[in-house]
C-alpha cells in the first residue's frame, strides 16, 4: 500500500515509523524540512511539496495542528484534495471542528475520494 503521510511532529514522526516497520511504502512530507531528514535516511521518500505527497497515494494521513494547517494542506495552497487519486483515502488525525470535517467529507466525496475524520485526543 502506497501512504502520503503529512505531519511529522512528535506524534505524526512516531506513526510514520510504525508503518515503514509495517512494510508499507510512504512518502512523506513537512514543512520543516528537517523533520523529514531521518525518514530519507531510512530510505523513505521524501516529497517537495503536499500535492507530491497525495499524487501517488492509496491511503493520504494527515497529522498537523489545528483547523488551519488541515486547510492549507487539503485546499490550496498544499491542494492535496485534486491531487489524490480518485478512491484514495484521507484519515485526518488532526483535532478539528465539525464544521471542518464536514467540509472535507463534502469536499473529498464530490472528488470521488473517502474521508476519514481519526482525531488523536
Amino acid at each position: 500500500m502506497n501512504i502520503g503521510f503529512i505531519g511529522l511532529g512528535n506524534m505524526g514522526s512516531g506513526m510514520a515509523r510504525r508503518l515503514i516497520d509495517a512494510g508499507h511504502t510512504l512518502t512523506v512530507y513537512n514543512r520543516t524540512r528537517r523533520h523529514t531528514e531521518p525518514f530519507r535516511a531510512l530510505g523513505v521518500a521524501v516529497a517537495d511539496t503536499v500535492r507530491d505527497t497525495a499524487a501517488k497515494a492509496d491511503v493520504l494521513i494527515s497529522m498537523v495542528a489545528d483547523d488551519q494547517a488541515v486547510e492549507e494542506v487539503v485546499f490550496p495552497p498544499g491542494d492535496a484534495l485534486h491531487a489524490l487519486p480518485g478512491g484514495a483515502v484521507h484519515v485526518s488525525m488532526s483535532t478539528v471542528t465539525v464544521v471542518l470535517s464536514r467540509r472535507l467529507t463534502d469536499a473529498h466525496r464530490e472528488c470521488r475520494q473517502h474521508y476519514v475524520g481519526a482525531p488523536l485526543l
